[in-house]
């Protein structure tokens, strides 16, 4: 009998039995010099030698393993090696909060860190969700050199929707990437070999720091024939573009019809490879996969595409439809060629929730793609007639379960065949859970493109049938999930059951039953305990691994079909198995499956016309990924599974199941009550002063607040601004709930935002209405689309799809922009469409946090922060009130309210030359950053500190109304700290003065500044005096610079790059 390490994989005989990818024992003390053997013998997956090469040494000075990435199944086993030593470089365990990153920086950033003097090559996992939330703290990175940069290996799993079903969107990253900083390569690889083979490629690079992006959803994660090279080393000097040449491939690929005139650009992951393979079989469509999204090379997407491309279809990744996905822009600043006739640049914005329809009904995207050409086409069939397609369904505990893994061991010896398995859990739909291991069997062709097994065999509701052959394990699972609709039409199915025949078919749903009538599936079953029991002699692991082998037996003589023989089943056994198990003959084995193999005759329609209505049966929802360590301990989530009945938990809780020991990013712990559904970090601050600074007879209440943030750890920097996470108004609340019939202490459970669903908190509907969801602000046009399929009267339906329509743009533009109803006032508006209560605040979303420019600087006033605001209201030409959520909300705190905050940064900055010359204009509440500056200037000068000229103009409509800090303004007069003021009451004098005409009467002085001096020019308040302010900026430079009305537009434009421009507008 072959052993596992002869087979290259666990067998029931084995110490332990796996459920998901090898464990991998053998890659612990593998040389470098048997890497190459281990990953030829297709026994580990593509994913697990990312972790292996990541992890070592000779790669890795240290890996820092994010809680996102273990719970997407990345990182347990780099742990599990550090553990066990052999060559694996310390781990550090991270959880993904606010600052995500810093430490990463610290780490490479001279004079902060223990490995700055000496080589550091940091490893960092982490998924597209945790890499949105990290991108900000890399801009603190040093450059990248050969002995200290940072490599990121980012596995593309995130869960989405409401059953967390996990997918390989890129959707969570794409808005963020614009922010990356300069200095970063970001590698984006698909197929199991591009995965290993870029996983390599970023160590060999030394003056980048390198993102790596591989397909961990699927692709990654199968086992089949992978190879790798040898040797895993830096290569000095070596350029992206010569690495990817070396290693075979290039920055973008083409594939398809030379002569295209229509051209899909895809990132490269399983759509992408999807789309490829359907170019290659029809005419007229070329395909662009981008494997290198950073640095972008224009030049290198030119060269690969035709001359005849006239169209240009971008499928770019993005968390909404609102949402501009940075690989349009980059495309279409690539294509943009304004001396010549350029293609046509379209983007088409691909959500998480498309991205899950295309996966799962691949002929849906195959009809999209193909619907962009001119002309109609025939949708292909991407499975070669040789290809076979096998299904299994189980449980995880199953004794079964290891079943498909055997079944692949039995093929992987072939070389001249290809055997891809993958394996996928739904913890969900059913306690302890349910596993669907998919494998595809087909001639080893080098020249097919690769088709991700999603594609060739996909997992979809209501499908039509696509597995040659289809296993249930479980016969539970009959009657609980739809399994028998994946087998396509006349091809066999094994239930493994203890039931006979007609006992069986008496418990099966009638629709089931139906189907395998229609289908013509041959349906048979098998008792392999009952046929081995004897031979086991009471030993339950001999038992077990009889049964398996018996099953296996039963497979390849229904996979072998009317051809098969016993001596054909042994002698393809035979090769793994060898001739005798435990001292039982095989050929005795192979006699007892044939003869335990039983073909189920349906009985008529009528025999079972009579039974009651079954329960609609589940589809398989991917949502969990299963690692099984070199210790045997079966991985979840991130966290060690004692039973899988357990394992949902691990998905609706995972906080509750955190590892000890995680260390956090943040600089100071947050209270994880405070508003659990923010992935900002939040500070709860007190009220210590609320005063109006206008008279309670003007129209307009502006109030200035200050709040005590002793024991915070609150810190701000000098013009940034102030997040505050209002709440709606308490009986407003409290009066929605009783007209909409819902008991304001009922608790509900929402999935956190950014999560895609991956963690959820709980509070009471009062709660959650009040503090967390946007009742009573503007809905979109979405809403009403949503929110008619809950409408029970037709009308009602009606008028909201019609709203929500491109059709009913108009009126919608109307109930917005000039009725300004609120999400509350078109539930009362039409009353028939009431979602349950959990439903209605994920339609609805949550209050996004107002940010207020902070009217203080913390060196002077201390543990404090001061705001100035405005109350906004307003009447509906109905005559409705209205009133701002937040200004509202502010204007009604009382001394000693606790008031949830966080921090934003701003581009109001001071330069960092104290004495250069600083020219402030701020209309209104745009005072508030001055104040701050102000308060930073006196404060150097008090301290002896040269600072250089401050003008200072303020706008409002009357000085003894609104001229805010007035008092404050008129003691930095006197003391010197205002250089010149320049004060524009316009509604005081007999014509109107705004600062642009103050600002005209010192014209000399502010060009001389701007040209001569350096200064740096301010505007804060609304956008409505932008263009005068630059007139007369403009109309200052011409006459004293001495320049011409082109040249100094173009000089202020140049001031905007140079952060000496500075806006902030609203």
């Amino acid at each position: 009998m072959a052993t596992a390490a002869q087979s290259g994989a666990s067998t029931p005989f084995s110490t332990t039995t796996t459920l998901s990818a090898p464990p991998t024992p053998k890659l612990e003390a593998a040389a470098a010099n048997d890497l190459q053997r281990i990953a030829e013998s297709g026994a580990v997956t593509a994913s697990t030698l990312v972790e292996y090469i990541a992890s070592r040494t000779a790669s890795s000075s240290s890996v820092f393993v994010y809680d996102l990435a273990e719970q997407a199944g990345f990182g347990s086993l780099t742990k599990s090696w550090a553990h066990a030593g052999n060559e694996t470089a310390p781990v550090v365990s991270l959880q993904t909060r606010a600052g995500a990153g810093l430490s990463l920086a610290g780490r490479l950033s001279q004079g902060t860190s223990k490995d700055a003097g000496k080589s550091a090559v940091l490893s960092a996992y982490t998924t597209p969700s945790g890499l949105a939330a990290m991108v900000q703290s890399l801009t603190y990175l040093p450059p990248a050199t050969p002995t200290s940069r940072l490599v990121i290996q980012v596995p593309t799993v995130t869960p989405v929707g409401e059953q967390f079903a996990l997918s390989p969107t890129l959707a969570p990253f794409t808005p963020a990437l614009a922010l990356l900083p300069e200095g970063f390569t970001v590698l984006l690889s698909a197929t199991p070999q591009e995965a290993v083979e870029f996983a390599v490629l970023s160590y060999q690079l030394t003056n980048s720091h390198v993102i790596h992006i591989f397909d961990h959803h699927s692709s990654a994660r199968e086992t089949g024939h992978v190879a790798v090279p040898p040797v895993i080393a830096p290569v000095p000097g070596l350029t992206l573009e010569a690495g990817l040449k070396k290693a075979g491939y290039g920055a973008f690929e083409y594939a398809g019809d030379q002569n295209a005139q229509t051209v899909v650009v895809l990132p490269n992951g399983p759509l992408a490879l999807t789309a490829k393979a359907l170019a290659h079989r029809i005419s007229g469509l070329g395909v662009v996969i981008v494997r290198v999204l950073r640095p972008w090379s224009e030049e290198a997407l030119r060269s690969v595409l035709p001359a005849s491309v006239q169209k240009v279809h971008v499928f770019d990744e993005v968390p909404t439809e609102t949402t501009q996905g940075a690989l349009y822009l980059d495309v279409f600043a690539t294509l943009l060629n304004p001396l010549q006739r350029s293609p046509l640049v379209k983007t088409h914005r691909i959500i998480p929730a498309r991205t899950q329809e295309f996966l799962s009904d691949p002929t849906s995207f195959l009809t999209y793609v193909v619907d962009l050409l001119p002309s109609p086409v025939p949708i292909p069939s991407l499975a070669g007639p040789t290809l076979r397609k096998l299904l299994f369904f189980s449980t995880p505990e199953s004794s079964l379960a290891a079943l498909p893994r055997m079944v692949e061991t039995v093929f992987l010896p072939h070389k001249s065949l290809s055997s891809r398995l993958l394996t996928e859990y739904d913890v969900l739909s059913k306690p302890g859970g349910v596993t669907a291991d998919r494998i595809v069997l087909s001639p080893q062709q080098t020249d097919e493109p690769f088709v991700p097994l999603s594609t060739l065999l996909p997992i979809s509701p209501r499908s039509a049938g696509v597995a040659d052959f289809v296993a249930v394990l479980d016969r539970a699972l009959l009657k609980t999930h739809d399994v028998l609709s994946h087998a396509a039409p006349g091809r066999p199915v094994l239930v493994v059951t203890d039931a006979t025949a007609t006992e069986l078919v008496a418990n099966l749903p009638p629709d089931v039953v139906e189907l395998v009538r229609e289908r013509g599936l041959r349906l048979c079953i098998l008792d392999p305990r009952s046929l081995v029991s004897d031979l086991a002699k009471g030993d339950a692991h001999v038992l077990k691994g009889l049964e398996n082998i018996t099953v296996l037996l039963a497979f390849l003589r229904l996979y072998l079909g009317q051809g098969a023989t016993d001596d054909l089943v042994r002698k393809v056994a035979r090769a793994d198995l060898g001739d005798s198990i435990q001292g039982i003959d095989l050929a005795e084995l192979v006699r007892l499956s044939w003869k335990g193999l039983v073909e189920v005759e349906l009985p008529t329609v009528e025999v079972i016309a009579d039974q009651p209505a079954a329960t609609p049966l589940k589809r398989f929802e991917f949502n969990a990924i299963a690692v099984e360590t070199a210790e045997g301990d079966t991985v979840l989530n991130g966290a060690r599974l004692g039973s899988w009945h357990d394992a949902a938990k691990h998905i609706l809780f995972p906080s509750a199941f955190t590892p000890a020991g995680f260390a956090h990013t943040a600089p100071e712990e947050q209270n994880p009550a405070l508003r659990p559904e923010l992935p900002e970090r939040t500070f709860l601050i007190t009220c210590t002063v609320n005063r109006r600074l206008t008279p309670l007879e003007y129209d307009r209440n502006v109030f200035h607040l200050e709040f005590d943030t002793r024991g915070t750890g609150l810190k701000y920097e000098i013009g940034e601004a102030l997040g505050v996470h209002g709440w709606n108004d308490a009986e407003e609340v409290l009066e929605f709930c009783r007209w909409y019939g819902v008991d304001p202490d009922r608790l509900v459970t929402l999935p956190v935002p950014g999560t895609d669903g991956a963690r959820v908190h709980t509070r009471t509907a009062f709660q959650a209405l009040q503090q967390q969801v946007d009742l009573f602000g503007k809905p979109t046009k979405t809403f009403y689309t949503e929110v008619a399929e809950y409408a029970e009267n037709v009308a009602d339906q009606y008028a909201l799809r019609f709203i929500g329509s491109p059709e009913g743009v108009a009126t919608f533009k109307k109930l917005s922009e000039k009725d300004t109803v609120t999400f509350a006032d078109v539930l009362r508006r039409y009353g028939s469409a009431r979602p349950g209560i959990e439903v209605l605040c994920e339609l609805i979303g949550d209050i996004k946090p107002r940010h207020y420019s902070i009217a203080s600087a913390q060196a002077v006033v201390g543990d404090r922060v001061d705001l100035l605001v405005v109350s906004v209201d307003w009447v509906t030409p109905s005559g409705t009130p209205r009133y701002g959520q937040c200004t509202r909300y502010l204007a009604g705190l009382k001394v000693g309210q606790k008031v949830t905050v966080s921090i934003k940064p701003s581009v109001m900055k001071l330069p960092p030359d104290n004495t250069q010359p600083i020219i402030m204009a701020g209309l209104g509440t745009g005072a508030a950053p001055f104040r701050a500056f102000l308060q930073h200037r006196a404060h150097l000068a008090a301290q002896g500190v040269p600072v250089g000229p401050t003008y200072y103009y303020f706008g409002a409509r009357h000085q003894s109304q609104e001229y805010l800090y007035g008092e404050e303004i008129e003691a930095f007069m006197l003391d010197g700290t205002i250089t010149r003021a320049g004060l524009a009451f316009s509604r005081d004098g007999p014509r109107k003065v705004y600062i642009q005409h103050r600002m005209r009467e010192h014209a000399a002085e502010l060009a001389r500044m701007l040209w001569d001096e350096r200064a740096v020019f301010y505007l804060c308040g609304p956008t409505w005096p932008v263009p005068d302010v630059y007139e007369a900026l403009v109309g200052a430079l011409v006459p004293h610079a001495g320049v011409s009305r082109e040249e100094a537009g173009a000089f202020l434009e140049g001031l905007k790059e140079e952060e000496r421009y500075v806006l902030e507008v609203y």
